[in-house]
């Protein structure tokens, strides 16, 4: 259950800079999130990588006032885990959520947070 609190609860540091934002997800944020516990970074990870992907697919099936909460829910997850690009482009589509472009930059920054993920847990 820590894991998915962790993976789901926005951290109290929202809108401060992090400083390994260039990655798709922030290291430094995502230690301190879990303690510095290794193995419960993979397991947040996994857990944020299986949700963001049925997020997405909620999301282009969904209208756009269910968007926006959809889209909410993913900046919350991925602000708790770190994943800065794909907390702003959720933010993008949480504000308009009828725009299919902000929609493509969030599926681009998911992927690229996915696969991320994908090469860490090998």
């Amino acid at each position: 259950m820590t894991a998915l609190r962790i993976a789901f609860e926005a951290p109290d540091t929202i809108g401060i800079a992090c400083p390994s934002a260039s990655r798709p997800i922030d290291f430094i944020h995502l230690s301190q999130q879990t303690m510095g516990d290794k193995s419960l970074e993979i397991e947040v990870l996994q857990i944020f990588a299986r949700q963001a992907r049925q997020l997405m697919q909620e999301l282009s099936s969904g209208v756009p006032s269910a968007r926006q909460n959809i889209a909410h829910r993913m900046k919350g997850a991925a602000l708790a885990i770190g994943a800065s690009a794909v907390a702003r482009t959720a933010a993008d589509v949480e504000a308009t959520p009828e725009d299919a472009g902000h929609l493509a930059s969030l599926a681009a920054a998911v992927i690229e947070a996915e696969l991320f993920i994908l090469k860490l847990c090998r």
